[in-house]
């Protein structure tokens, strides 16, 4: 049977649609307008403080001009003629840091009991390293601590604590939120090995702070910032110390309870006779508070006089103070 032949179906042919291309439309770009400076005119240069400012001096620009102090940088004799004579804690030639990384170079200070003590200076100078080795968070590589004559190098931060009466106030956020007011007291006294000597203790902050009395079974959560920095200061009072070691106590404050904290350090100084060294971002506050004021810089004292006169400095002002 002969087979049907195959018919071919033609192919359609494939018709390109024609894509009209979309013009390209540049931009106009407006060119910045120049405004020549007024001649004379002075622009304002700030460094550590604060205030408005038409031109910011960079944190290592600040650095480098406070490095060129370094080389007037104050004998002994003039920290501790600063002290009158009569010192309570001393550094002496303490080298420093973490790991194996030196912070602190040969590092000198002195401070009288009672005295309050501001340390200032650029980012990475070693401040907070001068309170973390006075504690014993670094590592001590040579050199001493000494408090009331007695040699507290190697201690470890409960027997700094206990044995020396040194406390360490953290910068910030060091309460425990779920615990009340109270609890976050006796957490200070944990040292303690009578738990009705730390009770008494607790009591003795409340008789002084009637803003944490009023909330002593609130938890420490609902506190106001400068109600938990107050917390933290009571709850180093807990165990009775006779020097405080205070980080930052202006950070993330609103200036109302700037001046509050402040007024609490300068009471705990002027009436209960606290030994102060503080760590101080805002260097016009901590210098118009401290009896002595130390410039650090590259871990080592470029400048120490007294706080007025700190104040009063020129170079320290252009570099910290803001103008």
């Amino acid at each position: 049977m002969a087979k049907e032949p195959v018919k071919k179906t033609a192919k359609k042919p494939v018709v390109k649609k024609a894509v009209a291309k979309k013009p390209v439309v540049k931009k106009a770009v407006a060119k910045k307008r120049i405004i020549p400076a007024r001649k004379g005119a002075r622009k304002s240069v700030s460094g550590y403080g604060s205030g408005s400012v038409d031109v910011v001096m960079s944190v290592d620009q600040v650095a480098r001009e406070a490095a060129s102090m370094s080389s007037s940088a104050p004998k002994l004799s003039k920290l501790e003629k600063l002290t009158k004579n009569d010192h309570y804690l001393e550094i002496n030639d303490l080298k420093a840091g973490y790991g194996k990384m030196e912070i602190l170079h040969n590092f000198n200070l002195r401070v009288g009991r009672g005295q309050s003590l501001c340390l200032i200076g650029p980012n990475g100078a070693g401040k907070s390293t001068v309170l973390h080795s006075i504690f014993g968070f670094t590592n001590i590589f040579s050199g001493s601590i000494i408090v009331e004559g007695k040699d507290v190098t190697a201690l470890t931060p409960s027997q700094k604590l206990s044995e020396a009466g040194i406390a360490y106030i953290l910068q910030d956020k060091s309460v425990f939120p779920q615990m009340t007011v109270e609890e976050n007291l006796l957490m200070g006294g944990f040292l303690k090995n009578r738990p009705a000597e730390a009770k008494a203790a607790a009591e003795m902050v409340f008789d002084k702070y009637s803003r944490l009395a009023d909330r002593r079974d609130k938890p420490a959560g609902v506190l106001s910032g400068g109600e938990r920095r107050l917390l933290e200061i009571s709850r180093a009072l807990v165990m009775q110390p006779q020097v405080l070691l205070v980080d930052e106590p202006s950070i993330g404050l609103e200036p109302r309870f700037i001046d509050m904290v402040f007024e609490i350090l300068d009471d705990l100084q002027k009436k209960d006779g606290k030994t102060i060294i503080m760590v101080e971002q805002n260097a016009k506050k901590g210098l118009a508070f401290a009896d002595i004021g130390y410039v650090l810089v590259s871990g080592e004292t470029a400048i120490a006089d007294s706080g007025n006169i700190l104040l009063e400095n020129p170079d320290v002002g252009r570099l910290f103070l803001g103008g």
